[in-house]
């Protein structure tokens, strides 16, 4: 069982891909709890724009322009707002992009597929990576890894978007073992389906009428911000299907049957890689 985060983490969080859409609302969200936000993305004027609406609401914001996947811009970015901000308690993997069409792999451009590969897996990596040692240092921290089912069950069509988010769901599983006991905590959250940019150019959202409020998805972050779900590291949750209260009451089930995890599935205990 993981145990609880005892020691003081800074009240910052960090958000990629702050500057539109989950990013921003996320921003926000934590911002509203009491979090100084540090926000990343490509766009500066994006980015701006957010930094203003949380200091006109009283809170605190620090921007930096960074393309995710170089990673001298993003050890820049990070370095920046831990000064700024005074250390990070909580990184909010957030940025990431999918296909430009809805197609099966045969039918797909794999440089399209391998374009999406590269933001949604070496974005995260070399954001935690240059994350990782501060808060260590300081004793824990929490990062928070913006997931989706794609990444755990297969699908017809975005290969490389699924291909990435189960790549992302080793990552969580991976700093969680590495890290666990050094007081950082790693949740994979899917924010179910959100209205944005992308979600609503994509086919498979035609018609759609119901869609996960933001409210909620800022709400399950800042519950894992302050240590709520700390139990579940390592773990899936998914925003619209769990709340926070109802992963509070199922931890120890989910901990107990090893539920939750991108993991090999034996064919029983005679399974000789069980």
């Amino acid at each position: 069982m993981t145990e609880p985060i005892h020691r003081t983490i800074p009240s910052t969080a960090l958000v990629t891909g702050a500057g539109r859409g989950i990013g921003r609302g996320l921003a926000l969200g934590l911002a509203r709890a009491g979090f100084a936000v540090a926000l990343v993305g490509r766009t500066r004027a994006h980015l701006d724009v957010v930094a203003d609406e949380v200091r006109a609401e009283g809170g605190t914001a620090f921007a930096a322009a960074a393309d995710l996947v170089d990673a001298t811009e993003v050890a820049d970015a990070v370095a920046r707002a831990e000064v700024e901000l005074g250390g990070i308690g909580l990184l909010v993997n957030n940025a990431g992009v999918i296909e430009r069409i809805e197609t099966d792999f045969v039918e797909d451009d794999v440089e399209d597929s391998w374009r999406v590969v590269e933001t949604n897996v070496r974005g995260p990596m070399l954001v935690s990576h240059a994350i990782l040692p501060g808060m260590l240092a300081q004793g824990g921290g929490r990062i928070l890894n913006v997931n989706s089912g794609s990444g755990y069950r297969a699908g017809a069509a975005y290969t490389g978007y699924s291909v990435s988010k189960g790549a992302l769901a080793r990552l969580t599983a991976m700093l969680d073992a590495q890290y666990r006991d050094r007081g950082v905590r790693v949740l994979d959250m899917a924010p179910g389906h959100v209205e944005t940019d992308m979600t609503t150019a994509m086919p498979l959202h035609d018609g759609r009428s119901q869609w996960t409020p933001l409210d909620d998805v800022a709400a399950m972050a800042v519950a894992f911000a302050r240590g709520e779900l700390d139990e579940l590291s390592g773990r899936f949750v998914r925003v619209g299907t769990d709340t926070v209260d109802s992963l509070r009451a199922l931890a120890p089930r989910i901990v107990a049957s090893d539920a939750r995890a991108l993991r090999l599935v034996p064919y029983g205990a005679d399974d000789p890689i069980a």
